[in-house]
């Protein structure tokens, strides 16, 4: 999980088409493989993603201004296109770029693309305070699994509160 600053920092430190991808992540919790292999003609304001690992149809909005900055670095056939012809993005690209982002930053914690996704879940329990809510928007089977992802910030932080009592002199 990544604090609200640390978010901006990755995101800062990023190439510009990873920080795309990654503000997608933050906006719908989709998994990073899910996002680099959108379609350009697939996505618009609203839309439905067949998510990869469950192979579960979930619908998806997208804000106009994120939408328009997709489309104007999308390819013909790939919203995020790769360095190869006629290929998407790699998720393993995102991950080592987010990695080499947040050692920039030296972030304490194990900072990976998946983080933005539980940042997404924290945000959602948040603003709406429906934990049912957060379970469907991430499509996932279990309240536990949903429950990990949306208590992620407590989590750390109570990692963190234990590192500190670690380090202190008796």
């Amino acid at each position: 999980y990544l604090l609200e600053k640390q978010v901006g920092h990755v995101l800062a430190a990023l190439t510009p088409q990873n920080q795309l991808i990654a503000r997608v992540c933050l906006h719908t919790g989709l998994r990073v493989g899910d996002v680099v292999s959108l379609r350009t003609q697939d996505i618009g304001l609203q839309f439905t993603v067949t998510e990869a690992k469950t192979k579960k149809r979930r619908r998806v909005g997208l804000p106009a201004g994120l939408l328009a900055d997709i489309q104007e670095q999308a390819g013909e056939e790939w919203a995020f296109p790769g360095r190869s012809e006629g290929r998407h993005k790699t998720r393993q690209a995102v991950w080592a770029d987010v990695k080499r982002a947040a050692r920039a930053f030296r972030l304490p914690q194990n900072v990976a693309p998946h983080s933005l996704r539980k940042v997404y879940a924290v945000e959602l329990l948040e603003r709406y305070g429906d934990i049912q809510r957060v379970q469907r928007a991430l499509n996932h089977s279990s309240i536990e699994t949903t429950l990990i992802y949306a208590m992620a910030d407590k989590l750390l932080d109570a990692k963190l509160k234990q590192a500190k009592r670690r380090k202190r002199p008796a």
